[in-house]
């Protein structure tokens, strides 16, 4: 079995500043699936989240949402090179965003973390396909 595609869910608070904070970190939306109660985050060419208002997001559960206090997930995006983790992180940071953990370097991995305006984990890593010893 395989999958084509990857959909993660997140819950926002608002709009703008989500749209404001992933605009500056270099990544775009796809306006066709997005409304007033959902931005469709474009991350890769089959990976996208879906960052929905509280009220919307709440629509798919019977859970509570966590309101960002919590870490539920901790989401990773792999780059091309440890100057992408950088960069990426360094917008974060720049832009609404909070660190998470110190950086880890490894030698054949590194990566930085964040936390969004909402409060979701994220993790930015690169990794040398040549160094990883198996």
């Amino acid at each position: 079995m395989a999958t084509t595609q990857i959909f993660v869910n997140l819950p926002i608070k608002d709009q703008a500043t989500t749209r404001s904070f992933w605009t500056a970190l270099g990544y775009s939306f796809n306006d066709t699936f997005s409304d007033e109660n959902a931005l469709a985050l474009v991350i890769g060419e089959s990976i996208n989240a879906m960052l929905l208002s509280e009220p919307r997001f709440a629509d798919f559960t019977v859970k509570p949402t966590s309101d960002g206090g919590t870490t539920e997930a901790i989401l990773a995006l792999g780059v091309e090179s440890k100057e992408e983790v950088d960069t990426i992180a360094d917008a974060a940071l720049a832009n609404g965003g909070s660190k998470a953990q110190d950086p880890q370097d490894h030698g054949f991995m590194y990566g930085r973390s964040f936390v969004d305006p909402d409060g979701h984990h994220w993790e930015v890593l690169w990794m040398d396909p040549n160094g990883v010893q198996g």
